[in-house]
């Protein structure tokens, strides 16, 4: 499945700190959607903004080299243009499996996120790294 080793090293590592940040986005929308009456969309939109930060100290330090002809503020903002295309791809998903398929919002915030998965690894290794 891996070309080399240092790939599926990296796979594994960026599946790691995925995990992580999908703990935070679940855990912080489950927590907005139960205690407040914003509703799962605009809870998953906060708690994907809140694991995008997570996402970017932990992907930055363990995951991704980073480029050294890159700039910290171009790194960051490119980091956040292709996190807030994710939390696009992330949105229209919740949409889909929730208000037009009718599944439960927490088992539909685990499938957008398996679903947005492969394009946050793609990305952020095509222009980061």
């Amino acid at each position: 499945m891996f070309k080399n080793k240092e790939l599926a090293l990296q796979f594994v590592r960026f599946a790691s700190v995925g995990i992580i940040s999908l703990a935070v986005d679940y855990g912080f929308m489950i927590i907005l959607n139960e205690a407040t009456d914003m509703g799962y969309f605009r809870a998953c939109a906060f708690s994907y903004t809140l694991s995008i930060l997570v996402n970017y100290v932990l992907s930055m330090r363990y995951v991704f080299r980073g480029r050294e002809d890159m700039s910290k503020s171009k790194e960051v903002t490119i980091f956040m243009v292709l996190s807030l295309i994710g939390l696009g791809l992330n949105q229209m998903a919740m949409w889909l499996l929730v208000d037009v398929l009718g599944i439960f919002y927490a088992m539909a915030k685990i499938l957008a996120a398996l679903m947005v998965t492969s394009y946050n690894f793609i990305s952020k290794k095509t222009f980061l790294e």
